[in-house]
């Protein structure tokens, strides 16, 4: 019979609960806790703001919208919701709320860089030159933006429109030079080019917006611009084989639907 020394086993015991407590071991039942309320609506708010977003990816603004606010209603503080739901409604064409919301993050992220590009972006939207360029021009005085070509496009388009060619120009080369493979500059330099009655150029830069394949809308503008200037010199040929390449790439967007009813004009 095996004889147990009790008053080793009381110490064996209590070394065992020393190493247990340098684990963080606890005997708490987990049914026995109760949810920490702040936590389950941060969490309720994170899953409404994942949902919203996989909606914003898809397309699905409205829906966006919804999970979006959602989210808003359970985190009121969030700029990332302000920010993505800033965009749903833009989308939506309702810029005063795009506005709203864009202002609101900026409030509770400072130098979120991302809010003030997209602000300057909704102000273009509404053809409000000024107030987008001003914007543009905030990010460019920050040293600390890292995406420079974004705001000089910006800039660049609202100098543009503002009759400010010279500048424009400028401003949207620079975009350009800072990131040659950055599409909306070097469409909308040729935009500015073919306004100027530089053709040349401004092919040149179409055909680098299509080699770049920016997207189906991108596409159906930068090949729709392209017929339009050959058919000015009076090379059909090449115009129709732009026009349905248009049509092809955006065939229910502007620039897809624009294309198919010159396509008829001209067979």
């Amino acid at each position: 019979m095996i004889r147990v020394n009790r008053h080793a086993l009381l110490r064996l015991a209590a070394a065992l609960v020393l190493v247990a407590g340098l684990g963080c071991v606890t005997v708490e039942s987990p049914e026995l806790r109760k949810p920490d309320p702040v936590e389950q609506a941060r969490k309720q708010a994170e899953a409404k703001y994942n949902v919203g977003i996989d909606h914003l990816k898809n397309g699905r603004n409205a829906l966006a919208v919804r999970e979006l606010r959602g989210s808003l209603e359970l985190e009121p503080e969030d700029p990332w919701s302000h920010f993505a739901i800033a965009e749903a409604y833009r989308r939506q064409g309702r810029t005063d709320d795009s506005v709203q919301h864009l202002e609101r993050a900026m409030e509770l992220k400072p130098g979120f860089h991302s809010a003030r590009l997209n602000l300057s972006g909704v102000y273009i939207q509404r053809n409000d030159y000024e107030a987008a360029a001003h914007h543009a021009e905030i990010l460019l005085d920050d040293a600390t933006f890292a995406k420079p070509w974004s705001g000089l496009n910006n800039l660049g388009w609202s100098q543009y429109r503002l009759g400010k060619t010279k500048e424009a120009r400028a401003n949207l080369e620079l975009a350009s030079e800072y990131n040659e493979r950055y599409w909306p500059a070097l469409l909308n330099l040729g935009i500015l080019e073919a306004s100027e009655g530089r053709r040349l150029e401004a092919l040149g830069l179409f055909q680098r917006v299509i080699d770049l394949n920016p997207g189906p809308l991108a596409l159906a503008e930068a090949h729709y611009r392209s017929a339009e200037i050959f058919l000015a010199i009076g090379q059909q040929e090449k115009a129709v084989r732009h026009l349905v390449a248009a049509a092809e790439s955006k065939p229910n967007g502007q620039w897809g639907e624009k294309s198919e009813e010159y396509l008829k004009l001209l067979r």
